[in-house]
């Protein structure tokens, strides 16, 4: 198995890393798919906000039967966190592995595992949340599956930053 890690974001070249608007509906913040040939074991995710939406948000990490439309990543964006193993196998393109999704599809089917409530607690100003899963929890994507991390900040728009670490 070989370790991989991807951004909600273009792979950081000569520019930093950058966080992407929210919006105030629910967005598919980073989308993850699946080929016909391999699944995937989640090993963590996480996320972070430049502050507080003006409404409780929700964040989930879940696994979808459709595809949202997204900004495609392109092979560089999905890193191998082994300098020695071969380029990740998912699937790539704007209806497969890519960040800020324009449309979220019509899903029938999830399996939801992992869910954070954002609050808006007065004097908070930043909020950062990362989750390891225990080995024996580690969810599995199936192949032909898109796992995804989605954010509904309902009243006011943030930017966020978030990622997954997944064995294939």
């Amino acid at each position: 198995m070989h370790r991989y890690k991807c951004f909600n974001n273009a792979m950081a070249t000569t520019a930093a890393t950058t966080a992407v608007a929210t919006g105030t509906a629910i967005k598919t913040m980073l989308q993850i798919a699946t080929p016909s040939t391999r699944q995937l074991q989640v090993i963590s995710w996480g996320y972070a906000l430049s502050g507080l939406p003006g409404a409780a948000g929700t964040v989930e990490l879940i696994q979808t039967d459709v595809a949202a439309t997204v900004t495609a990543h392109i092979a560089t964006g999905v890193q191998p966190l082994d300098p020695n193993a071969p380029a990740s196998l998912m699937t790539l393109g704007v209806s497969a592995t890519g960040y800020s999704a324009s449309a979220e599809g019509t899903i029938t089917a999830t399996r939801v595992f992992d869910t954070d409530q954002i609050s808006t607690t007065a004097g908070a100003t930043l909020v950062n949340y990362d989750y390891q899963f225990m080995p024996d929890e580690r969810p599995i994507i199936a192949v032909s599956k898109f796992l995804r991390i989605r954010m509904t900040m309902p009243t006011s728009g943030v930017n966020a930053l978030c990622w997954i670490v997944w064995d294939e």
